[in-house]
């Protein structure tokens, strides 16, 4: 009777050690949390990719086509001129009396800043920012004592690392930002206005829109510097400043007003896109 009642006590006591051995709540937790985690990065990215459909949905109206050649004709604000008789090339001694600011046209230095995605952190000369919109390119200009901070970085992520785009500061611009293409001009009063986007979806490289289709964003060789590029001059410009009639002639070379003798032409570009470039 003694060993019965032994051996169910040993089967009561190993019972209970069995019931009261402690849940891994450590290993659960663990796991729940890296269940959230992977919920929560496949939630951001599923959230990143539907703003950005909704981004494209958006702009899809913007895109220049054949049949859509000027999708800036959509965006209220937008200034437009034709200089596409002014085209003239000065050289690094010269100015032009550009009569818009910043200019988006007009008469400009043979030497082209690199448009490709560049953020100039100084003011860089009007006549070599302008060459680059006869490429396609889009030339956004903040006021630097107003934009900074993120505001700035708002802009800069427009156009690091993109083709056809630059960013510099450009001082006592009346508007925080003002952005450029080749006889287009779009002045907002902040760096998350829609419109921006839509500007750049608009006539970044839109062949219907810049003389120079073809026109590459990579300056020559040996003739521009984007650590030191040319500065800013923010005087009125001389009286001996070329005029903004300094056109070209039918090949292409630059000619005087009131004389038939053309200019030694600019060395030109490699092949660019003639279509609207991704990102």
């Amino acid at each position: 009777m003694a060993s019965g009642k032994t051996s169910k006590a040993v089967r009561s006591a190993r019972s209970s050690v069995v019931m009261s051995k402690p849940k891994p709540w450590g290993t659960i937790a663990a796991a729940m949390a890296v269940v959230l985690f992977a919920g929560g990065v496949f939630g951001y990215a599923y959230y990143k990719w539907d703003a950005k459909q909704d981004k494209e949905a958006a702009l899809a109206a913007f895109t220049p086509s054949e049949t859509n050649q000027d999708p800036s004709d959509k965006i209220q604000g937008v200034v437009k001129v034709d200089y596409n008789n002014a085209r003239g090339h000065v050289d690094a001694t010269q100015r032009v009396a550009y009569d818009r600011f910043p200019p988006f046209g007009g008469p400009h230095d043979g030497v082209w800043a690199d448009c490709n995605g560049i953020v100039y952190n100084d003011p860089v000369r009007n006549e070599n920012m302008v060459h680059p919109l006869e490429h396609g390119a889009v030339w956004i200009a903040y006021n630097p004592d107003q934009v900074a901070g993120t505001a700035l970085d708002t802009l800069k992520a427009k156009v690091t690392g993109q083709t056809y785009l630059m960013l510099s500061p450009y001082p006592l611009l009346d508007k925080l930002v003002s952005v450029q293409s080749w006889g287009h001009q779009l002045k907002v009063d902040g760096a998350d206005d829609p419109r921006i986007d839509q500007f750049i979806r608009a006539l970044r490289t839109n062949p219907y829109q810049h003389p120079e289709v073809g026109g590459t964003c990579d300056p020559s060789p040996g003739t521009w510097d984007n650590a030191s590029p040319p500065p800013f001059v923010g005087t009125p410009p001389p009286p001996d400043a070329v005029p903004m009639d300094f056109n070209v002639t039918p090949s292409g070379a630059p000619v005087t007003p009131g004389t038939s003798e053309p200019a030694a032409p600019s060395a030109s570009g490699g092949a660019a896109p003639t279509t609207q470039p991704s990102g």
